[in-house]
């Protein structure tokens, strides 16, 4: 009853958000559910029917695997962005996972389709993750305990996650939005470079918030859903920022795309193309924009450049050069990100380096913007810190703790009424 009711409900949840999708994602969770019956790996000792049995869930996993993705690419081909099916770059790689894990035999084909139902439509990580696979769910799909222990722990952290969004990312967010609608020809430099970081904050606290009420709510549940993030902007590089960043996202990469091409067991060169393979796909999965490929294109390179000087042994004794490098680097790439036409994106990265020439910059923008904004920056750069996360730790468990969570809830409430519906970031993707 446990399953009917949350697939009820996961159901619900989705309609009420995009109803003319909802038989899209039936569809697929029951056409993948009979495909997962007949791809457990053959056993016994005919061979001639072992060889033709494997021969045709080969050809069955070829066709599940190109069916979903080519419902995806499908959607993510077109230009209209705001007609994506919510949450299919999502479920799409779960479904994706577990057919690899059955036809591969790490896990075994699961015969409920109530219970295979609820691991993909599953509502807390249905529309943004985090992407788990379904040897992490199977034994709690089938018997957990919702406790008032369990419930209590997960709303603290749902909390922490809707603050992260509402009072963070939300009202950090509004710079970048005032740039766009001043335009890119007419801020100075040192505006440019703030509104960056302002992006920067705002899609990490935005998806960072998502990914800690999927886990508060799957918490109330019974469920542990993994980690999604783990203080990206602490890193020391690219490759280490991408390690922290989107972590189940990575995962999923690196264990069906990296390590089946090879991963970097043979050597550089392979290495190199197996991660422009990898950063390529990561692209795609963002939208098919030519942006998205230049955002991954550019973190491919700076991770290859990455590994390369890792060799000359260059930046092991640095303390603090590395950091300032990254977050250099990181506002620039995300600039890429977020920028969907290429020639505004030109002119936007020419201002932050000065080789634009601005039309009517009004001396001083970016000293208005910093007074107006930096309680936020300040705030946003102390809470990308593990020092918030070591307070909430020590402070969760106490009455004035959960008096400040409490009233934090209320005021997020509070906000959310007054200001209406701004949506997650990776509701796009």
């Amino acid at each position: 009853m446990k399953n009917v009711t949350l697939l009820s409900g996961s159901l619900i949840f989705y309609a009420l958000g995009e109803p003319r999708h909802l038989v899209l994602l039936m569809l697929s969770v029951l056409s993948n559910y009979f495909v997962g019956l007949h791809l457990q790996p053959v056993k016994g000792n005919r061979k001639s029917k072992n060889r033709f049995q494997k021969n045709w869930k080969k050809l069955l996993f070829i066709a599940a695997i190109a069916g979903n993705v080519g419902c995806l690419a499908f959607f993510k081909g077109r230009t209209d962005q705001a007609g994506l099916p919510l949450g299919i770059s999502f479920y799409t790689f779960q479904i994706l996972s577990y057919l690899i894990d059955v036809y591969r035999g790490d896990i075994r084909r699961e015969r409920s389709f109530l219970n295979l139902a609820v691991y993909i439509t599953m509502f807390p990580q249905l529309i943004s993750g985090p992407i788990v696979s379904y040897g992490e769910l199977r034994q709690p799909i089938r018997e957990r305990q919702m406790t008032a222990e369990s419930l209590q722990e997960g709303l603290k952290v749902f909390t922490v996650g809707l603050v992260w969004k509402v009072l963070l990312a939300d009202r950090i967010g509004l710079l970048w939005r005032e740039v766009q609608v001043t335009g890119f020809e007419s801020i100075s430099t040192p505006l440019a470079w703030l509104a960056a970081l302002a992006y920067s904050m705002e899609i990490y606290f935005d998806f960072y918030g998502y990914s800690l009420m999927a886990i508060g709510l799957g918490r109330m549940m019974g469920f542990r859903l993994p980690e999604n993030f783990k203080h990206p902007y602490m890193a020391r590089s690219v490759r280490d920022f991408y390690r922290r960043w989107h972590i189940t996202l990575g995962s999923w990469f690196r264990k069906y795309v990296y390590i089946p091409l090879g991963g970097n067991r043979r050597g550089m060169t392979r290495t190199v193309l197996n991660l422009l393979a990898v950063w390529m796909l990561t692209s795609l999965w963002h939208g098919s924009t030519v942006n998205f490929f230049i955002w991954g294109g550019s973190l491919w390179f700076l991770i290859v450049l990455e590994r390369l000087l890792e060799k000359t042994g260059v930046g092991k004794r640095l303390k603090v050069i590395p950091h300032l490098y990254l977050w250099i680097v990181i506002p620039i790439t995300w600039m890429c990100f977020a920028i969907t036409d290429v020639s505004q994106l030109q002119i936007y990265l020419g201002r932050m380096f000065g080789l634009v020439e601005a039309i009517n910059v009004r001396a001083g923008d970016w000293e208005k913007a910093l007074t107006n904004y930096w309680p936020l920056f300040g705030a946003a750069l102390l809470s990308c810190t593990p020092a918030i996360q070591k307070l909430y730790r020590r402070w969760k468990d106490t009455i004035p703790g959960m008096l400040v969570l409490a009233a934090l809830f209320w005021i997020c409430v509070w906000r959310i009424a007054v200001e209406g519906e701004n949506p997650f970031m990776y509701f796009r993707f």
